[in-house]
């Protein structure tokens, strides 16, 4: 199946979760311009599924890894390059939580509404108690768009950076933590 580039939502809710149409009420109400490409034969689970998504929404894919302290107290949302290694141990210096693992999937739905391959920028706009804290790639910000899924992974839309660090996050009502990974 090709795929091909649109601009918004849509046209039909048809067939589409309510968990991704929020995602386009959301956009739509800050009034962001973004672009989507549907791949329903072609879940996004691993950077590997992505390679065909990428070629047509020419934008940075980025790893999105929903992660937690040892207790499970304190959960962190990583956006890193796709290509880019992720060290624990280097993170974990960064920003003072030794023992990071990754959040469970129920969590990881409970607090952003997405499931595991779907991980997304986007699904903090359900965490309304703030319990993720969005930790971002510095890499990622000289990048002019950002690829991401509408918390389904059967979707993906393409958005500007400086939407998504500045208006979509603000919206959401969180704020990042910019780190530097070698990823060496």
């Amino acid at each position: 199946m090709d795929y091909e580039l649109m601009a918004g939502r849509p046209a039909s809710n048809e067939g589409r979760a309510e968990k991704e149409l929020r995602v386009y009420d959301f956009l739509d109400a800050l009034g962001i311009s973004y672009w989507r490409t549907d791949h329903p034969d072609a879940e996004a689970h691993t950077m590997e599924d992505c390679a065909r998504i990428d070629a047509v929404l020419q934008a940075a894919v980025c790893k999105n890894l929903f992660l937690a302290n040892r207790q499970h107290t304190s959960f962190y949302l990583l956006m890193l390059p796709g290509e880019k290694p992720f060290r624990t141990r280097e993170l974990s210096a960064q920003i003072g939580s030794s023992r990071l693992s990754f959040g469970t999937p129920e969590e990881m739905e409970e607090m952003t509404g997405c499931a595991p391959g779907s991980a997304s920028v986007l699904g903090l706009m359900n965490d309304a108690e703030g319990q993720v804290q969005l930790l971002v790639d510095r890499e990622l910000l000289g990048e002019e768009f950002i690829g991401c899924h509408p918390c389904v992974n059967t979707s993906s839309l393409k958005i500007r950076t400086r939407d998504v660090f500045g208006p979509i996050l603000a919206a959401a009502g969180h704020r990042m933590l910019v780190v530097d990974l070698a990823g060496k």
